[in-house]
């Protein structure tokens, strides 16, 4: 098989990394052009810039507004690969968006617009006024009084076409400039389905023409998480296989485990296909009961590896 070639984006500067935690400690700007240059090398489209905090590490808001400018300027000194950021504050987004030098490397992508953000309507408006690409978290809704997240493809579709419109007439956006992420669950814990809601969503949005040229991502390092080591990356690539059939076009990756998609008929992707099948609820069944079906055809999964089945 002929494998499709991926626009990416490079995630680790990211304080979920021990290199990035380390860089961010010490204020260490050389650090960062580091982690810019390797993934760089690595063939990276666009770098994600996340300051915040982690499990392992807690950060304060000023602190990541104040430290951004130099974390900024040292990686479009390093690389010309446009930047992501990757933050739910507005303030977040205007410190780096006004310190962010367009004329280096091009237009930078906001992440991410979502229907719970409290100040939606200012993240669009930094859309428009800085003319950025977008990330739409379209797991998320709008109902009576709130929001929620998305349960079925269907909902995750009405999202997405609801903030493809929203974005075009309130921020001018293009469809080549909005990407969105239907969502994507930890597989060996997804007892909800939520893989396959993703999957089934990207189906849904490929086939209309009203979508036509939009991109979508996931962060591909969610679904292998909590998975054993020696299946860890063959099985983000085995996703990323059965994704790009579905319409998959610019994952944030680690871009140190060659994120390419496997052979559609490699061992590690069958196996997969089937533990996702055994996820969809037959008539009468509940979500759980096929999210725990799913579940033990993941472990599964993992004995073939140790097996050097896969």
């Amino acid at each position: 098989m002929e494998t499709k070639k991926l626009r990416t984006i490079g995630d680790l500067i990211n304080n979920a990394y021990g290199r990035a935690r380390k860089a961010f400690r010490e204020r260490d700007v050389k650090g960062y052009q580091n982690l810019a240059l390797l993934q760089a090398n690595l063939g990276v489209d666009f770098l994600d810039v996340n300051l915040d905090g982690t499990q392992q590490i807690q950060v304060k808001p000023q602190e990541m507004f104040d430290f951004l400018p130099d974390v900024i300027a040292a990686l479009q000194e390093a690389t010309p690969l446009p930047l992501c950021f990757d933050n739910p504050s507005v303030e977040y987004q205007k410190v780096a968006l006004k310190h962010y030098d367009r004329a280096r490397s091009g237009r930078p992508i906001l992440d991410s617009i979502a229907a719970s953000r409290e100040r939606l309507e200012e993240m669009i408006e930094l859309v428009k006024e800085f003319d950025t690409n977008v990330i739409v978290m379209a797991s998320e809704r709008f109902f009576e009084g709130g929001t929620a997240q998305c349960l079925n493809p269907q909902d995750v579709y009405e999202a997405a076409k609801y903030f493809v419109e929203l974005l075009a007439t309130k921020a001018g956006r293009t469809n080549d400039q909005i990407i969105l992420d239907p969502g994507l669950a930890p597989v060996g814990a997804d007892t909800y389905g939520i893989v396959n809601i993703g999957l089934d969503a990207m189906r849904l949005i490929r086939k209309d023409a009203d979508l036509k040229g939009v991109h979508i991502t996931v962060g591909l390092s969610n679904f292998a998480w909590g998975t054993p080591k020696h299946v860890r990356h063959d099985l983000e690539k085995a996703y990323l296989t059965i994704a790009t059939e579905a319409g998959l076009d610019m994952p944030i990756v680690n871009p140190e485990i060659d994120a390419v998609p496997l052979p559609s008929d490699h061992k590690m992707v069958e196996l997969l296909r089937h533990a996702l099948d055994q996820g969809r609820a037959a008539e009468g069944e509940s979500k759980e009961t096929a999210g725990f079906r799913q579940a033990e055809a993941v472990m599964e999964i993992w004995s073939h590896a140790e097996l050097g089945d896969s």
